[in-house]
């Protein structure tokens, strides 16, 4: 087959997105404002929750998350060994330690059988990830483990669900992530879902330096010299409403897209399936899978090659690869900080070394993906 260029990921956007921009640019609203409120009033529609709040990233919605749950200096939050660093971060940032707990490399997602032994009377939190867009099993989790706060890592989440119910209104507080690689996307930014009330209202504050009402509510009010009360310390994560505006219209498209990739992903799995080196993602029972990536794993031990020389092999022919995501014990701050060892997590390690994620966005083509199978086949 002629060679093509296949990214790892795209956005999907279009004339939609670029038009929805004009409005905060004409009106002079950029910052936060109404068009960010529609997109958290559609989100948490959409997610069946009672309360959405926007943020610039899904890192500073762990960290709100995190401080919004009481977590704080000297408390211990459980954090799966393979994530994203960012989950392992926003515990740092408010003064805890993570505590790692090995995966289920059936899943990539955490071990729950691993957590009891890691609990202790510091043991403030948990935050189950939601990897590639497979819900961790929330239910499980909090019938274990009642006294924990449940802080959803759902950064690839958007859509997913477990039983049913939508990531983000699984635990006390859900985490979202719109960067480009991401089902959706405003370009970088993320949002909050929470059903607790008392959790909403430090979010909002949280947010907006701590302030008490809000700067729509302040310009729009009758009296102008008025300004915001704040009774605590808190952090301009705030989206802009030109994202706002885009992320309105992406997130009208988020069910279309969803069902696009797993058409893609019953695809891959079908064609792939006679790879006896490579294993194809497994979906549980009552699972509805966002898929925000195609994440496979390579059985070196019957491979023709290493994990690292098929993804050189790949990207010579324009199919662009990437490790699932990383271990975090094994990255250098972590293994120093907490003198943790490779083989401490085997689990996290193994997909560490042999997880490989393939093209999955909605701007592939039917030959796209024809032309990564017929690849993936040439491995001899």
């Amino acid at each position: 087959m002629e060679k093509r260029n296949i990214a790892i990921g795209l956005p999907s956007m279009g004339i939609e997105e670029w038009e929805a921009c004009k409005g905060p640019i004409e009106s002079g609203w950029i910052t936060q404002g109404p068009k960010v409120k529609e997109f958290e009033t559609n989100f948490a529609i959409r997610h069946n929750v009672k309360h959405a709040f926007a943020v610039s990233n899904c890192t500073t919605a762990l960290h709100l998350g995190l401080l919004a749950c009481g977590v704080k200096q000297g408390d211990e939050v459980i954090v799966p060994a393979f994530t994203w660093v960012s989950t392992a971060n926003a515990v740092k940032y408010c003064g805890a330690t993570p505590i790692f707990v090995d995966i289920d490399i059936a899943t990539f997602n955490i071990n729950i059988d691993k957590i009891a032994e890691k609990i202790t009377k510091n043991t403030t939190a948990i935050i189950p990830v939601h990897l590639f867009g497979l819900c961790a099993d929330i239910d499980a989790i909090r019938k274990q483990f009642p006294r924990l706060k449940i802080v959803e890592d759902g950064a690839c989440a958007a859509g997913s669900a477990l039983h049913g119910r939508p990531a983000g209104s699984l635990g006390d507080v859900g985490c979202f992530s719109f960067h480009p690689r991401k089902s959706v996307t405003t370009g970088e930014g993320g949002m909050l879902t929470t059903n607790d009330d008392e959790i909403a209202i430090r979010l909002d504050r949280l947010r907006n330096h701590g302030s008490s009402i809000s700067e729509e509510q302040r310009h729009h009010g009758p009296k102008p010299y008025i300004l915001s009360a704040f009774e605590m310390v808190g952090y301009n994560y705030r989206m802009t409403d030109i994202q706002g505006a885009i992320g309105v219209v992406q997130l009208a498209k988020l069910d279309l897209f969803i069902d696009e990739r797993e058409k893609w992903a019953q695809y891959y799995k079908e064609q792939l399936k006679d790879i006896p080196w490579l294993k194809t993602p497994e979906v549980p029972e009552g699972y509805k899978h966002g898929w925000q990536s195609y994440v496979t794993y390579i059985d070196e031990s019957v491979a023709p090659m290493k994990r690292n020389d098929i993804m050189e092999f790949l990207q010579q022919r324009g199919i662009s690869t990437r490790p699932g995501t990383h271990a975090v014990h094994m990255l250098d701050v972590y293994a120093t900080m907490y003198n943790i060892k490779p083989n401490d997590f085997p689990g996290a390690f193994n997909a560490d070394q042999y997880s490989m994620s393939i093209p999955m966005h909605n701007r592939m083509t039917s030959e796209d993906f024809e032309y990564i199978v017929h690849t993936l086949k040439s491995i001899q």
